[in-house]
């Protein structure tokens, strides 16, 4: 081997020595973050703030009165409404979860089902979150 060649293969094997070294502390970066992050708190805003629950089967039927096309819009309606009269508040404090949303909008735009088991929960806030109720 020649001089020159040595040199190239000194220098390559120092250049993955390198890489290898970033790499690591790379890998300790991404541990230290992890660690910084919090504990995912599932569950935290509901146990603390629900003022009122309230389990419901509201029935969707009159959805299927009218157009095809718009039967589970009208459900969605039938669905606030109820919930609106039952809890007695108004249309811009009510969110629906999406799992409702999924559960009505599941077979379509034409067959929404015919009534739907959900549970209703008020917070401090006013706010009423409307949720599939368990076992649905």
């Amino acid at each position: 081997m020649s001089a020159e060649e040595t040199e190239t293969e000194e220098e390559l094997f120092e250049e993955e020595e390198s890489d290898e070294e970033e790499a690591e502390e790379i890998e300790e970066e991404v541990e230290e973050k992890e660690e910084e992050k919090p504990a995912p708190e599932e569950k935290k805003e509901e146990e603390e703030k629900i003022v009122e629950e309230r389990i419901y089967t509201v029935p969707l039927g009159r959805a299927w009165i009218g157009p095809r096309k718009k039967h589970s819009p009208r459900a969605m309606r039938l669905l606030r409404g109820f919930i609106m009269r039952h809890m007695k508040t108004d249309e811009d404090s009510v969110r629906i979860t999406n799992k409702v949303n999924e559960k009505i909008w599941g077979r379509g735009i034409e067959k929404p089902p015919r009534k739907i088991r959900i549970r209703a929960t008020r917070d401090t806030e006013g706010i009423v979150t409307i949720r599939l109720a368990e076992g649905d």
